[in-house]
C-alpha cells in the first residue's frame, strides 16, 4: 500500500480517470479531477468544521466521497493510496463552552499528517450558547476563536492546514479611515502566525487584503457561473444581449463585478454611485443622500444587479426602485451574502410593489429558514464548486481551472441560446 511520505515520489497517476463517467448534465461537475487527472494527494484528506457549517460541511463531503468512489471503482489505483477511499473526511471534533462562555475545542480523533481543512461560517447568529445562565449567539468574533481552537487543537500535527471562510472575517474592515483598526489584515496575519497555509473565501470585500500575508495562499472564489445557472433556472426565457439585458452595479465598488459579468453576456453596464452627506454622521457613517445612475437607458430591458453583499438591503432596494422607474422590464438580484440584517419586511414589500422579480444568494452563509420559503427567493448552488475547490487542493494541483468558469459559462450560454435550460436540484 502507498503511503503518504511516499508522495513526493510519485508521478501524476490515474489521468483521465473520469473521462468514462458521464454525469447527469443537470449537475455541476468536480472540475479538477475530471479535466486534469488524478496525482498523488499530499496527505489524507481531513475535513474540520465550526457547528454553524454542518450542513455545508456535510454536503461537501459527500461530493468529495461520491467522486472518489466512483474513481476507485473504474481506477484500481485509487483505493492503494492511503487515505484516498474513504467513508467519510468529516473530523470527528467539537467546540465547547464553559458555564462563563469561555471556549475549548477537541478533536476525536488523529490529525497526525493530514491535509486539514477548516470550514467556517462567521455569520451563523443561530449558533447559541450560555453564559452565566443567559443565552448568547455566536458572533463573528466567537466563530474566529473557534477556528483558533481547532488549530490550537490540532497541536502542530497536520500536514498542512487550510482555513475556508467564505465569508471572510471582518472584509469591511479591509482598510482604515483615520484613526480605526485594521481588523481584516490582523485576523490574517494572525492564522497565518498559527501556521495556516491556505486561506479560501468567496467574493472578498476587498481581495487586496491578501497583501497582509503575501507568503500564505489566498485564494478568492467567485459565484458567476452559479449566477447564471440560477437565472436561467428561475427566468429561462432572458435573452442575454445588450438590447434586452442589462448589468447593474449598485455601486463603485461592484464595478469589476458588474464588468466581468456584462463583458462575459455581451450585454451593457450601468452603474449607481453614492452621494454622501459627508456633514453628518449617523450609526458611524455618512448617510446616503441619493443614488446617481451612470448608463444606458434601461426601458424595456431585464435588468441584474450585482453585489458581493446584502446588508440590511436599503441601498439595494433604492436601487431596484430607480430601475423600475426608468422602465426596467424585470429586474433580478444576485448577491453572493444575503446577511438580512434589518429583516425581511422590506423585501416583502418591495416585491409585492414589482420592484424586482427575483433575489439570488449563494448558501454559503445562514440563510434563515424563513428566507427559503420566500417566492422571491433563488438559491445558487456552491457546495460542489467548494467540493472540486477542496478535491483540487488536496491534490496541490494549481485552482486555476477551478476558478475561471469562463469557459463553462461560454458553453452555458451557447446551449440557453438554443434552447431555455432545465436545470434540477
Amino acid at each position: 500500500m502507498m503511503q503518504v511520505s511516499d508522495v513526493r515520489m510519485f508521478p501524476v497517476i490515474l489521468r483521465n480517470s473520469i473521462e468514462s463517467i458521464k454525469p447527469d448534465s443537470s449537475e455541476e461537475k468536480m472540475t479538477s479531477t475530471e479535466l486534469q487527472g488524478m496525482p498523488m494527494p499530499v496527505a489524507p484528506l481531513k475535513i474540520a468544521y465550526l457547528e454553524g457549517c454542518l450542513e455545508m460541511a456535510k454536503q461537501v463531503n459527500s461530493a468529495i466521497v461520491k467522486t472518489r468512489k466512483t474513481l476507485a471503482g473504474t481506477r484500481k489505483e485509487a483505493s492503494s493510496i492511503h487515505g484516498y477511499v474513504e467513508p467519510t473526511y468529516l473530523l470527528d471534533s467539537y467546540c465547547s463552552r464553559y458555564g462563563t462562555g469561555e471556549g475549548k475545542a477537541k478533536l476525536n480523533e488523529s490529525v497526525r499528517g493530514s491535509d486539514l481543512f477548516i470550514l467556517a461560517d462567521v455569520t451563523n447568529y443561530s449558533i447559541t450558547y450560555k453564559v452565566c445562565g443567559r443565552i448568547n449567539h455566536m458572533s463573528p468574533d466567537n466563530c474566529f476563536q473557534d477556528i483558533k481552537r481547532i488549530i490550537s487543537a490540532a497541536n502542530g500535527k497536520a500536514h498542512r492546514i487550510s482555513v475556508i471562510m467564505p465569508f471572510i472575517y471582518e472584509g469591511r474592515q479591509h482598510k482604515r479611515s483615520g484613526r480605526e483598526s485594521l481588523d481584516c489584515a490582523m485576523g490574517l496575519k494572525e492564522l497565518s502566525d498559527y501556521g495556516v497555509s491556505n486561506i479560501i473565501t468567496f467574493d472578498a470585500h476587498d481581495p487586496r487584503v491578501m497583501n497582509a500575508i503575501p507568503l500564505r495562499g489566498f485564494d478568492n472564489f467567485m459565484p458567476t457561473y452559479q449566477f447564471l445557472r440560477a437565472l436561467t433556472k428561475c427566468a429561462p426565457d432572458l435573452n442575454f444581449d445588450s438590447k434586452h439585458f442589462m448589468v447593474i452595479s449598485p455601486d463603485e465598488g461592484a464595478m469589476p463585478r458588474a464588468v466581468y459579468f456584462s463583458n462575459i453576456l455581451g450585454a451593457d453596464m450601468g452603474m449607481f454611485y453614492k452621494r454622501r452627506d459627508y456633514s453628518h454622521i449617523v450609526d458611524g457613517k455618512n448617510p446616503i443622500v441619493a443614488h446617481e445612475f451612470l448608463g444606458d437607458s434601461v426601458k424595456g430591458k431585464d435588468c441584474v444587479i450585482i453585489d458581493d453583499m446584502i446588508s440590511s438591503g436599503g441601498s439595494m432596494l433604492d436601487v431596484c426602485s430607480q430601475m423600475k422607474e426608468r422602465g426596467a422590464n424585470r429586474v433580478f438580484i444576485c448577491t453572493t451574502f444575503g446577511l438580512f440584517t434589518d429583516g425581511f419586511a422590506k423585501f416583502d414589500e418591495y416585491y409585492e410593489k414589482g420592484f424586482f422579480t427575483k433575489l439570488i444568494t449563494t448558501n454559503l452563509c445562514y440563510r434563515p429558514p424563513e428566507l427559503l420559503q420566500k417566492p422571491y427567493y433563488e438559491t445558487a448552488n456552491m457546495y460542489k464548486y467548494l467540493a472540486s475547490i477542496i478535491d483540487t487542493l488536496n491534490h496541490d494541483m494549481s485552482v486555476e481551472q477551478v476558478k475561471s468558469t469562463t469557459h463553462k459559462i461560454t458553453k452555458m450560454l451557447e446551449k440557453h441560446k438554443r434552447e431555455p435550460i432545465e436545470i434540477t436540484t
